[in-house]
């Protein structure tokens, strides 16, 4: 496609849900030379002067005329020529593009040599391109070099062009900006918006269509309702009414939901409805629904994710968007008790599978940000979410079908039928292969077969049962859990439920008059209950899971009652939740630290656990070499839980040092996931399903949720010398060479 027919959509700064805006309109405005001179046309105001794109009265190449507190103080003396020196030194100097798209076009057909809508470090082109100045009209040009700022000018035309932008005034600011400033603004101003969705009566079907399953039944977009809420099912009717050409279907669930109806939805699939709340209108008295809005992850997965959205709320509440954090807090209430647990996500092939458990501390977060105490609304908030966690932690976690009742431990263990839908067709064939030729049919012959029932094959029922549970754990797929998971009491699932036990505890002594009596099944419990179920807990977690020698907690075979070996990132997850000794932190940071340490941050586990790699054992994304946010976000926190904020801050560095390269030598991406044991192309990830965040044209608009959360976090954690270290990309070994003596204690360095 040639490079002047770049499009709306395949730029790719327009959310399909949220209205076309400058991303950027807090810093600047853009503006063509119709709005300068219809503004200036208005101005009554003798003291504000046209700053004329022409020669103008100067003193020292200063203009007494410009509307600039920094050139105003000059007073005018005599005549002569302006140019650029004196503005350029502040830092202020701005760029007259006088056709967007002819430029934008010219950008790309020089730069953009490798023809993917990006100018990054791999492309050939002269790396140079000229502007014109605004001071000039556009008639004294200036050189703008270097992939950082060519590329920062493709992503500010893109949005100009997509803004419908014919010409346009350039803060040369926009083009040298630090990074990390950059960076972090346009994940605040921009990424958020992005990833935001709030379902309405215009936005539903776009919302509710599904591009993870691609049968002709799933062409059409449907909500599905729970059986006690009408008035969503007439909204949604309502919704279907008003747009007949969506072809919006809407249907209701039934009050059991089995893992056998849930299989029968798989070539139905649709969204589940989540919270909403009622407006009246004042002047007419009428009543109508309106949707809490929720954060997306990105990419494919375009539903609310689990433990996805508990790290996003650390993100943007970091960028004071309470409304969202909240927004994301309802729903969780609304589908523990609609559907019974927090889903994987909300899409009816999840209704079986939950995630890792993080309600509670999001809870207090969220209540925190509210106004704790002090605002009633958050009391009522906090109780309903507590309430729920309750009921999640008895009827989910302390259940059959995930519960050991012998060590009180608990697993990834879900319900379920048949093979995941979401799946791309061939995920299963190398499984699958063996089956189809025992029985003479061809692979999606016999995927009908066993979905169908047809055949029984236990191995193959224990193979998808494993399957689910990995897919459950969030850390789909590993080695870790390959073939295992829904047997395995991990670290991080029971770090995570003794987090829940004293938080429980805590809210009902401080909260409830430690009195709490359970709205569902009327039980009453006191603090000193809770505390005692996390006593019991940790003990069990010690006895089973702690490795002094290796200096791991393991996860545990349930089945076989034995402690695993593999040396996992999740371990630290303990810090997290506040369930090791200072013992067990001080090992941890003397032994697993160093094993799992690199060049971009913390390894998903160590390269002798992973074992090797060949063409029938291909690399699995949530093992070495690949990192991931949550791992750095609970990891940072848990280290700074035990007075280790030095090794915290260390570790942040090269996260973000990882992040903030690949941003400026590659268009500005922010990925799902890392290769953090590469300097050159980190973001680059073949494993499975590839990298989420990294197919965009022009502008990256959206990053990826919890990554643009570590990294916003991750700043939190980085002292002022740090962050220009950042901003300047220096590696993290010669950046901590160059600190002082006295300095490298602040990184945990002798």
């Amino acid at each position: 496609m040639p490079a002047s027919t770049l499009s709306l959509q395949e730029g790719g700064v327009k959310s399909n849900f949220m209205p076309i805006d400058d991303p950027f309109k807090r810093s600047f405005k853009m503006h063509s030379t119709d709005d300068v001179l219809d503004k200036t046309k208005r101005k009554k105001d003798k003291d504000k002067k046209l700053n004329r794109t022409r020669t103008m009265s100067v003193f020292t190449n200063v203009s007494d005329l410009k509307n600039d507190a920094e050139i105003r103080k000059y007073r005018l003396k005599r005549r002569a020529s302006e140019d650029d020196t004196y503005i350029s030194s502040k830092g202020i100097r701005r760029f007259f593009i006088k056709d967007v798209d002819r430029t934008l076009a010219e950008l790309l057909k020089n730069e953009d040599t490798d023809e993917n809508f990006q100018i990054t470090v791999e492309d050939n082109g002269p790396k140079v391109i000229t502007l014109g100045t605004a001071n000039s009209g556009g008639y004294n040009h200036i050189n703008i070099r270097g992939t950082y700022m060519l590329s920062n000018l493709l992503q500010e035309l893109t949005i100009a062009k997509n803004l419908g932008y014919r010409q346009l005034y350039l803060p040369e600011s926009r083009l040298n900006e630090n990074p990390v400033i950059r960076l972090k603004r346009t994940i605040e101003t921009f990424f958020w918006d992005s990833l935001t969705r709030k379902i309405d009566l215009h936005t539903i079907g776009q919302i509710a269509a599904d591009s993870k399953i691609n049968t002709p039944e799933a062409m059409n977009p449907r909500v599905y309702v729970p059986y006690n809420c009408p008035e969503q099912y007439e909204y949604f009717i309502q919704a279907s009414q008003m747009n007949p050409s969506v072809k919006l279907e809407v249907e209701y669930l039934p009050k059991d939901i089995t893992p056998e109806f849930v299989q029968t939805l798989n070539n139905i699939p649709g969204l589940l409805a989540l919270a909403m709340e009622e407006h009246v209108n004042p002047a007419s008295g009428e009543v109508t629904l309106s949707s809490f809005p929720y954060v997306v992850p990105g990419g494919r997965f375009n539903e609310l994710y689990g433990w996805d959205s508990y790290l996003i709320t650390l993100g943007v509440l970091l960028s004071n968007r309470l409304d969202l954090a909240r927004g994301m807090l309802e729903h969780f209430i609304f589908e523990i008790e609609h559907y019974g647990k927090i889903l994987n996500a909300n899409r009816t092939y999840y209704l079986c599978r939950s995630q890792p458990p993080f309600l509670t501390d999001m809870a207090n977060v969220v209540f925190k940000h509210m106004g704790a105490t002090e605002n009633p609304t958050a009391v009522d908030l906090l109780h309903r979410a507590f309430a729920a966690a309750i009921k999640e932690y008895k009827t989910v976690w302390m259940a059959a079908p995930r519960l050991d009742e012998k060590t009180g431990l608990s697993c990834y263990h879900p319900d379920g039928v048949g093979i995941p839908p979401e799946t791309e067709p061939e995920h299963f064939d190398t499984k699958l292969r063996p089956y189809a030729k025992k029985y003479c049919v061809t692979i999606p012959e016999f995927r009908r077969m066993y979905n169908a029932k047809e055949v029984y094959e236990p191995e193959l029922d224990e193979y998808f049962l494993n399957d689910r549970g990995v897919r459950e754990s969030g850390h789909d797929t590993s080695y870790r859990l390959e073939g295992v998971c829904a047997h395995l009491a991990t670290i991080d699932l029971n770090a995570l439920l003794y987090k829940y036990e004293v938080d429980i505890g805590t809210y009902i002594k401080e909260y409830c008059d430690d009195h709490y009596v359970d709205p569902y099944d009327k039980t009453t419990t006191s603090s000193k209950y809770w505390f005692d179920l996390a006593d019991k807990r940790k003990e069990t977690i010690t006895k089973c899971m702690w490795d002094e020698e290796a200096g791991f907690f393991f996860d545990y075979n349930v089945q076989l009652e034995k402690r695993t070996s593999y040396e996992s990132a999740t371990t630290f997850w303990s810090l997290w939740a506040g369930l090791a000794t200072d013992k067990q932190a001080d090992i941890m940071v003397q032994k697993a630290i160093p094993k799992l340490e690199v060049l971009g941050g913390l390894v998903a586990c160590t390269e002798k656990s992973r074992g090797p790699i060949t063409l029938d054992r291909p690399y699995r994304q949530w093992d070495y070499p690949f990192g991931w946010a949550p791992h750095q976000i609970l990891a940072w926190k848990g280290l700074s839980n035990y007075g280790y904020q030095n090794v915290a801050a260390r570790i942040a560095y090269r996260w973000l040092y990882m992040m903030t390269k690949a941003f400026v030598d590659y268009n500005g991406i922010v990925v799902e996931k890392y290769d953090v044991t590469k300097c050159a192309d980190p973001h680059r990830v073949d494993a499975e399903y590839g990298n989420q965040g990294a197919n965009f044209k022009g502008f990256a608009r959206e990053g990826f949720g919890w990554v643009n959360s570590s990294y916003l976090l991750g700043l939190e954690y980085l002292d002022v010398h740090a962050k220009k270290a950042l901003g300047a990309c220096i590696p993290p070994m010669p950046f901590f060479k160059s600190l002082k003596k006295s300095e490298k204690e602040k990184y945990g360095l002798s």
